[in-house]
């Protein structure tokens, strides 16, 4: 099966032995792979290879892992259907006729297609979850600073993490283990402490395990997605776990939030991508910033300029307490809900996607349609808390995800509950 998951083929032979001798890793075409070109699914760096390694690719090859390409993303991981790329869709494995998700969505198709075993995402609001959920399989969004983001072509710093993509939340897990973990490049990393072994949590032991559902996740779902996830709290349920609702009260302004902080600093972090260190040359007679404007106006597409426009203009004079400062302020507010709610529950679940898979081209158009379908996503982001997406059944034949959310570096925990729901 082809799905155009992946942008450049090409095997690396990891280390002889090691936890991942035997396995096949795509990489998401935004984390550097010295040698490899790394486009970011861009015009702007279709022709950039990076003189070094990612840790995260670092540390695959030292565990034994086999890297056999770059996959498809929204440009600048800037989407949620892997539409945006410049080098053009990916088709989701399981109907070929609809997305796969973004803006992992390369890497999402790869593993559920079997052409990987398994991948890495980055998730800045939702990007690993999103297409987990869309395409049947596992994705992990890690803690902020369990795993090093250098390497990582930066879209929004204060918000994204890489994260694993597998058929299994074992093997998601067991690459988590890899990747995690302190690095001297990375000053947001830390310890995740003495038993973090992930790959161990995933026991289906739910036996007493307080699961917290957040009412506001719920609301204005597809009934089908609804569906299936009440068919998944009963099965945990009848494993021993127990339910109960909390709330949530700011996730009402989560997505506002979300998008005013995320497109301000992808506005500050795209500025490099000026033609003269990075970007196509251009043959403008006259000042630089023509040249400036002509760069990005060749080498972006529209939903990178559309968000580099809005950040711009949140953070300009007279309106960066506006929106930018209010957008802070509801990040606060949300993480202390989050703290409330799990003081009282163990891990909390949701729909990870309130929608069942977009056809191909449906959410070009409307890009607000496509914004609201990260509601149930990005809070966790703006949060900074763990959060896996483990498959949960079909509705009308469509993979169905289904969302555990964590305390801060509590992945044993919703590693744990995920591997119940796989049970």
């Amino acid at each position: 099966m082809s799905v155009d998951a992946f942008i450049t083929e090409e095997t690396i032979q990891g280390a002889d032995d090691g936890p991942l001798a035997d396995r096949t890793v795509a990489i998401k075409d935004n984390i550097s792979t010295a040698g490899v070109r790394t486009t970011c699914g861009s015009e702007m760096l279709a022709d950039y290879v990076p003189p070094y390694d990612a840790t995260v690719v670092e540390r695959l090859k030292r565990a034994g892992a086999t890297l056999v390409g770059k996959t498809n993303m929204d440009e600048f991981g800037m989407g949620t259907t892997t539409e945006t790329s410049a080098f053009g869709p990916t088709k989701n494995p399981v109907d070929e006729s609809r997305v796969p998700g973004g803006s992992s969505g390369g890497s999402a198709a790869a593993v559920a297609a079997g052409e990987a075993d398994v991948a890495l995402g980055s998730d800045t609001g939702g990007s690993v979850r999103c297409p987990a959920a869309f395409c049947g399989v596992v994705g992990i969004k890690p803690t902020y600073g369990l795993v090093s983001r250098y390497g990582l072509v930066a879209y929004a710093n204060s918000l994204e993490q890489i994260g694993p993509l597998a058929p299994t939340v074992e093997g998601a897990a067991e690459v988590l283990d890899v990747i995690a973990g302190p690095d001297d490049r990375d000053a947001t990393t830390r310890e995740a402490g003495a038993d973090a072994d992930y790959a161990s949590a995933a026991d289906g032991d739910v036996e007493g395990l307080s699961i917290g559902v957040p009412t506001e996740l719920i609301e204005g779902a597809d009934e089908r997605v609804v569906e299936r996830f009440e068919a998944t709290l009963d099965d945990l349920r009848a494993q021993g776990a127990e339910t109960h609702e909390v709330s949530l009260p700011s996730v009402e302004r989560a997505v506002q939030a979300y998008y005013v902080i995320a497109m301000s600093e992808a506005s500050s972090n795209l500025a490099r991508f000026d033609g003269v260190r990075y970007g196509p040359e251009t043959d403008v007679d006259g000042n630089w910033n023509d040249s400036f404007a002509q760069v990005r106006e060749e080498g972006f597409g529209d939903e990178v300029k559309r968000r580099i426009l809005l950040g711009t203009y949140a953070l300009s004079a007279g309106y960066h307490d506006k929106y930018y400062a209010k957008a802070q302020d509801a990040r606060a507010w949300l993480k202390q809900d989050f703290d409330e709610a799990l003081a009282e529950a163990d891990v909390l679940a949701s729909p990870t996607m309130p929608v069942l898979p977009f056809e191909l081209g449906e959410s070009l158009d409307d890009p607000l349609q496509m914004y609201l379908a990260d509601a149930n996503t990005v809070p966790v982001n703006l949060a900074n808390l763990p959060a896996v997406s483990v498959p949960a059944g079909r509705a009308d034949g469509l993979p169905v995800g289904f969302q555990l959310i964590g305390p801060a570096f509590g992945e044993r925990e919703i590693i744990r509950a995920a591997s119940a729901v796989e049970n």
